[in-house]
């Protein structure tokens, strides 16, 4: 049966909590740390909501707009990555 981009999110969700389980814990993080993750977090979820748009638009001007905000988010995403190496 064939499943939908929701329960494909759940699973992902699930391993992600997963994998946090197994990481050893660093210490607590500092509050610039939680809110850098945060950031993250909204970013890229941010990202996938725009993504499941984009394969549902039809009209060349919505497809555009949303193929701009793909590249953003990637360049932000990719930026806040970059700052906390």
């Amino acid at each position: 049966m064939a499943r939908g981009w929701e329960s494909k999110s759940i699973e992902s969700q699930q391993d992600e909590a997963r994998q946090e389980k197994a990481r050893p814990a660093a210490g607590p993080a500092s509050p610039e740390d939680r809110a850098q993750q945060a950031r993250r977090r909204v970013l890229e979820l941010a990202r996938a909501r725009t993504a499941a748009d984009l394969t549902r638009a039809t009209a060349p001007a919505q497809r555009a707009m949303l193929e701009r905000a793909l590249a953003d988010l990637d360049q932000t995403i990719g930026e806040l990555g970059a700052s906390s190496s």
